[in-house]
């Protein structure tokens, strides 16, 4: 046997003993960090290398979500023959020599920090994001008592058009992380760079404010910029003036979320979800909420609900796949971008729309008051549900369900303004009705737990011990499942992200993929990672948030939400039965297609009598394709004679048939500049 030949077979041996295989890939693979010896093994780059060692280098744009970006410059390190190298995008090769923190590395990013400063807003003690601002900590972290440059900051006005979120330019490091997580993990694309050098910032197209963007309002953005300058649109001045109102009886209800992150703002990170839901009830008294309800009541009514509308889908076969509806994020998305499948999505509100719902239709009558005199208040943790509360069809005669949303980071705000010790207080009870659940409504908050207390509905098990679906749980983005209902085989699928719930309609559009069932949020990981939440960078905090919920229903006593007695009540006294005529009008509503873009910009306009009109379609597909290059074009002034009004449209919403172009009204497909530039002087 030659060499060769018995490398090969020692080869084929170890690739059939995996374990052992892995461990020679592994061997022999070191570097020095400061002068010690340190082994890796797949890690992508030498920050993560250097992590691994608790070397905790500064970064702006470093997420291990996103793509590597390489763009604030801050994770430099000194590789030995190499010169300055960026740590997040160097990958790890051995005998590497690798100094982290050397008197040079120090003062570059000293002055890395002090030119951010010099054009920041440095408003610091009234920022909402103050204790958890990365910019602030790296000051502090590196000594910086002043900063040597001049100021440049310049006062923008804060873009607060939409009920979600605030956008503050001045408070801008221009890192790009809300950028990229929008484009890689939303596939949205609602913000980007505009300008150039000293004048460069982060907003949506042609400078518009987002309400008039393609945003969806999950708040994502908000969650992975390191400074103020995305935020949660805050309500909770409005939730304290309600509740200093004497003529006013003011409710809340609180999501499963909010038990699983709350105690990370006041150091309790060990103690179980029931326990925290507990504090939080008696926080909520002593601020003079005069009922205190659980929204995992509702969501046990949710799975009534939407298990009931599915058995039916599925026997007819209409309309299927089912999606579920209760992440309103998702349910814009496809309102947006899939209007083809807003007949799928199941016409349930979320437990936040039948808890707005119920209590104005029982409260006042329940509190003995005029329902006018009724605050509505829920705690969130998304972003989304405040622009969700304000949806016109979950609204009765003008009036919304919900007056006021505010998410678990106000919640936390108002407990410390309140002077409250929150670790030390003890737990109290929900009010009844609305604070009884099973642990099927618990589930709710994570990636998974809608479908699984779908099933437990369907599969309508037996006794108080419902059967653990652990088959629809992870963290993986897109998860599918099969299961046996009678004779029929159950098609499922659990998304993440919704650049994942865009490949899933593309596939199911594609014929590719069939389900039956598609549970979708927003969300990485579900409601408990919602942009609401505290603040988490590190996604053990986000998998130890879902166990906090999965721990919880362990030790309720129901885990079927159909076994909810109180559900059962609320249908007899209220609603009849599920699906029934008055279910329909409090617990379900209607979804329609809405266009992304609201008006035109004009590029050029004519002064002659006789002109030609053109629309340039620039959304995001028929740019990709060109249709830039078509604007360009036909607002040549010289070209045309002057006699052209062009306008750029967003969006004709035919972006498979893109670059798409309206000349005189008519409309033309697949355009180039070319065949745009002869119909023109047709015309």
């Amino acid at each position: 046997m030659t060499v060769q030949n018995a490398l090969n077979a020692a080869f084929v041996w170890l690739h059939a003993n995996s374990a052992l295989w892995r461990g020679v890939k592994q061997m022999g693979k070191h570097l020095t960090i400061n002068g010690k010896k340190v082994e890796f093994t797949d890690e992508r780059n030498l920050l993560e290398v250097i992590r691994k060692e608790n070397i905790e280098l500064p970064t702006f744009c470093y997420h291990s979500e996103l793509n590597i970006h390489g763009a604030c410059r801050l994770c430099m390190v000194e590789v030995a023959g190499k010169g300055i190298m960026s740590a997040c995008s160097t990958p790890p090769e051995p005998d590497m020599d690798i100094k982290t923190n050397t008197e040079h590395l120090i003062e570059m990013r000293k002055i890395t920090i002090e030119l951010l400063l010099a054009s920041h807003d440095r408003e610091c003690t009234m920022c909402a994001k103050s204790e958890s601002c990365k910019l602030q900590s790296l000051a502090r972290r590196l000594g910086i008592e002043e900063v040597r440059f001049k100021n440049i900051s310049r006062k923008e006005p804060k873009d607060i058009s939409t009920y979600a979120l605030v956008r503050d330019n001045g408070k801008c490091v221009l890192c790009g992380d809300c950028i990229r997580f929008c484009d890689e993990i939303q596939s949205i694309g609602a913000l980007g760079f505009v300008g150039r050098g000293s004048q460069s910032k982060i907003c949506p197209a042609f400078e518009r404010d987002l309400e008039s963007s393609e945003c969806v309002y999950c708040g994502q953005c908000s969650r992975v910029c390191p400074t103020g300058a995305i935020l949660p649109k805050p309500e909770f001045r409005e939730v304290w003036k309600a509740l200093s109102d004497e003529k006013k009886k003011v409710i809340i209800a609180i999501a499963p979320a909010v038990r699983a992150a709350l105690g990370e703002v006041f150091g309790i990170t060990e103690e179980n979800g029931t326990e925290l839901a507990g504090k939080i009830v008696t926080a909520l008294r002593s601020m003079g909420f005069v009922k205190v309800f659980d929204i995992s009541f509702t969501a046990d009514m949710t799975i009534v609900e939407e298990a009931n509308e599915f058995l039916g889908r599925l026997e007819k076969d209409d309309d299927m796949p089912m999606f579920t509806s209760c992440c309103p994020a998702w349910v814009r998305f496809v309102e947006q971008y899939s209007p083809d499948f807003i007949k799928n999505l199941s016409t349930c509100r979320s437990p936040q729309g039948m808890y707005g719902s119920i209590a104005r239709r029982i409260m006042p009558e329940v509190l003995g008051i005029p329902k006018e005199e009724l605050v509505v208040v829920s705690v969130m943790p998304c972003t989304a549900k405040k622009y969700e509360a304000r949806r016109t069809e979950l609204a009765k005669d003008g009036v919304i369900d919900i007056d006021y949303v505010i998410t678990t980071q106000e919640l936390a705000l108002m407990i410390e303004e309140a002077g409250l010790r929150f670790a030390d207080l003890e737990a109290s009870a929900f009010d009844m009705p609305l604070g009884f659940k099973t642990g099927g409504g618990i589930i709710f908050g994570t990636s998974g737990g809608v479908t699984e207390a779908v099933l437990r509905n369907v599969m309508n098990t037996n006794g108080d011990e419902a059967e653990e679906f652990n088959f629809v749980r992870g963290e993986n983005g897109v998860r599918e499942a099969k299961l046996k209902v009678g004779s029929k085989e159950l098609k499922l699928a659990i998304v993440h992200g919704l650049k994942n719930a865009r490949k899933v309609l593309r596939d199911i559009r594609a014929d590719k993929k069939r389900y039956d069932f598609v549970e979708v949020m927003a969300c990485p990981g579900g409601c408990v990672g919602g942009a609401g939440q505290p603040v988490y960078s590190d996604l053990a905090v986000r998998k130890r948030r879902s166990k906090v919920l999965y721990e919880n229903d362990k030790i309720m006593e129901l885990h079927k939400p159909q076994d909810n007695p109180y559900v059962q009540k609320m249908y007899k006294d209220y609603l009849e039965k599920s699906g029934s005529k008055k279910a329909h009008e409090y617990l379900h509503t209607s979804y329609k297609y809405r266009k992304r873009f609201k008006e035109t910009l004009e590029i050029s306009k004519s002064s002659l009598d006789k002109i030609v009109n053109v629309e340039v379609c620039v959304g995001r597909n028929c740019l990709k394709k060109g249709s830039k290059e078509i604007l360009k074009r036909v607002a040549d002034g010289n070209k045309f004679k002057d006699a052209v009004n062009v306008q750029a449209l967003i969006c004709l919403e035919r972006c498979s048939k893109g670059p798409t172009v309206k000349i005189n009204g008519e409309t033309f497909e697949h355009c180039t500049p070319d065949s745009v530039e002869d119909t023109v002087k047709k015309n």
